[in-house]
C-alpha cells in the first residue's frame, strides 16, 4: 500500500511489472504540485520524458504549458500525470496489460494528490479512466461526476501537434475547463 509520497515513488523507480520496465531510461512518475485541485493526466512518457525523468518536458509538454496559460494555470498549480509510468518504445500505444500493471500506482497518486477536477489528455488516457468506448472526436469536454471527481478530456498535446486543425476545439475544452474552475472555486 503506497501512503505516501515517499512509498510510491520507491515503489514506480523499482518496478518491474512489465516489459516497459526493462527498456526506459527513467521512471516518470508525475511532475507539479503534489496536492492540487486539478490533475492532468496523459497516457505515457515520450522521449524527453523518459530521458528527463519529468513528466510533459518535450515538445507536447511545451504546448501543454502554453494551453495552461492561455486559462491563467502553470505547473504550480496542477498535477501532470500519466496511464503508465515507463516510456512505450518508439512511443507507441501502452498495451492493456501494461496499463494494467500501472494503474496500482496511478490510483496512489489520486489520492494523494486529491484534485476535484481531472482531465484525461487523449484517447487512452480517457478509455482508460472515463469510459473504455470513449471517443475523443466526440466526448471531448464533455464533463461526468463520478465518485467526487469532476472528470472531462481534451485532445492530447502532441495530438494537436501533428493535426493543428484539433485546436480550435481544444481551446473550447479549455474555456470548459476555466469554467469549471470558476463554478467550483478553485483558485
Amino acid at each position: 500500500m503506497m501512503v505516501n509520497w515517499e512509498t510510491l515513488e520507491a515503489a514506480c523507480y523499482g518496478c518491474r511489472r512489465c516489459v516497459l520496465g526493462e527498456t526506459r531510461t527513467n521512471v516518470v512518475v508525475g511532475d507539479g504540485a503534489k496536492q492540487a485541485d486539478i490533475m492532468l493526466i496523459g497516457e505515457g512518457p515520450g522521449e524527453q520524458e523518459d530521458l528527463q525523468g519529468r513528466a510533459f518536458v518535450g515538445p507536447a509538454g511545451q504546448l501543454l504549458d502554453k494551453m495552461l496559460a492561455c486559462i491563467g494555470l502553470d505547473r504550480t498549480q496542477v498535477y501532470i500525470a500519466n496511464i503508465v509510468k515507463c516510456r512505450p518504445p518508439h512511443n507507441r500505444d501502452p498495451k492493456p496489460e501494461e496499463e494494467t500493471a500501472c494503474l496500482p500506482y496511478l490510483r496512489a497518486q489520486v489520492r494523494l494528490v486529491k484534485p476535484k477536477i481531472i482531465v484525461c489528455l487523449g484517447r487512452i488516457a480517457a478509455q482508460v479512466i472515463i469510459d473504455p468506448e470513449f471517443r475523443i472526436t466526440r466526448q471531448h469536454g464533455i464533463w461526468v461526476e463520478r465518485k467526487g471527481f469532476w472528470l472531462t478530456a481534451t485532445y492530447h498535446p502532441s495530438a494537436l501537434l501533428r493535426d493543428p486543425s484539433k485546436k480550435r476545439d481544444a481551446y473550447e475544452d479549455l474555456k470548459l475547463l476555466r469554467a469549471k474552475i470558476d463554478e467550483l472555486k478553485i483558485s
